[in-house]
């Protein structure tokens, strides 16, 4: 591995993001709640989808014709190219795309494995597949020959492909690399929240034991896997209104089947919370009954600083293994095939399922010169085998 200089996402995506609640960072197009009710884009006034729902699709095929409309004028949308860490996730969501669009794809799914060697399984496009392809892999550095397989395979990458790249564990900490770094961030946001809300009443050890344990995919049916009920849930067990054991004890019998149940719960024994707790779970509870997928602000407000705090915060003549234990890094590999992308004509667009309270900082923070997640500076890191340098961000 080895370090490619300082860069941001927005160098090779611009303001071509969006986060969870489906509003662009560039301004030129329009936010979810314009689109609300538009019968050809079929979602409901109030409703946000999630990043693998067909709804979701919907939103995104209309912003990308938006994008292509203004990035080139008369030249349309004819195929797809999807960058993703998880083949449930975002292959869902890269399917969703494509039969929303009308468009074949192809989608590279990566995640590292630095003690094996290369393994790629490819799944090749069909009329049982809807003409999408995927490209599944064990190695960040076999994008490079991902992107001359689809070439091979008729789907060029030129000015009439739209290619999206999601952010998290793939652009920002990549899957297997670097993304241990970004779940730091969120147990320290969980600690810090749960701090602020008990005082020094609760263990900091139970806490991350009960985050470590709920966080794995066995739990996931419980938490839905959103972070938001996980942090709730962390902070009640660290106020001791629920022991772990016990918890997960009820979680296997199914007598606690998901986290409605557990706020229920709660709520029906929120007279032996503090004052302070009982506060926060009214307005978690309050959130989680009108369907807010981010019940949680002030978590993920401490979210986004934890993240930021880890994005460029070494020193420049730093260890590659110490900018990959500590840092967020930009993965150079998809940082130099988005570029190369580019300037092959194809629209470029970022996906992020991460709140927009945990990616964009509040007005306070902007004023103390706080960034968006894709405006904050941090290293490129990437194998050895890119020969991509590029320039250090002014």
């Amino acid at each position: 591995m080895r370090k490619y200089g300082r860069t941001l996402v927005y160098e090779f995506l611009g303001d071509m993001v969006v986060y969870r609640n489906l509003v662009p960072m560039d301004s030129r197009l329009p936010p979810l709640a314009e689109l609300w009710g538009i019968k050809a884009i079929g979602v409901p006034p109030g409703v946000i989808p999630r990043k693998n729902e067909v709804e979701y699709a919907q939103v995104m095929v209309h912003l990308l014709r938006r994008a292509q409309a203004l990035n080139l004028p008369g030249v349309f949308i004819e195929r797809l190219i999807y960058v993703g860490d998880t083949r449930m996730n975002d292959g869902a969501a890269f399917a969703h795309l494509c039969q929303v669009g009308g468009w074949p794809g192809w989608a590279f799914i990566g995640a590292e494995h630095q003690d094996e060697p290369t393994r790629v399984e490819i799944v090749e496009p069909s009329a049982e597949t809807d003409y999408q392809g995927m490209y599944l892999a064990n190695h960040w550095s076999t994008l490079m020959d991902f992107d001359q397989l689809c070439t091979q395979r008729g789907h060029p990458v030129d000015e009439h492909t739209a290619v999206i790249v999601d952010l998290d564990k793939t652009a920002l900490g990549a899957r297997g690399r670097n993304d241990h770094v970004i779940d730091q961030a969120r147990v320290t946001a969980v600690e810090r929240v749960v701090h602020e809300s008990l005082g020094t009443d609760f263990h900091l050890s139970a806490v991350r034991a009960a985050y470590d344990q709920l966080n794995q995919p066995e739990f996931h049916p419980f938490t839905a896997d959103n972070q938001d009920y996980l942090a709730y849930i962390c902070l009640i067990l660290g106020s001791g209104l629920y022991r772990l054991d016990d918890l997960l004890e009820e979680i296997r019998a199914g007598q606690m089947k998901c986290f409605g149940h557990f706020i229920a719960a709660v709520d029906r024994r929120k007279a032996e919370l503090s004052a302070p707790l009982r506060e926060v779970h009214d307005e978690i509870y309050a959130a989680v009954q009108a369907k807010d997928p981010t019940p949680f602000k002030l978590f993920r407000r401490h979210e986004y600083r934890a993240t930021v705090e880890r994005m460029g915060c070494l020193e420049d003549d730093s260890p590659v293994e110490q900018l990959l234990a500590q840092e967020i890094v930009i993965t150079q590999e998809v940082r130099e095939m988005a570029l190369a992308w580019r300037e092959q004509g194809a629209l470029l667009f970022g996906l992020s399922d991460k709140p927009d309270e945990a990616s964009i900082p509040s007005m306070d923070l902007v004023a103390e010169g706080y960034r968006p997640i894709h405006w904050t500076e941090t290293h490129a890191v990437g194998s050895e085998e890119n020969d991509y340098t590029g320039d250090d961000i002014p």
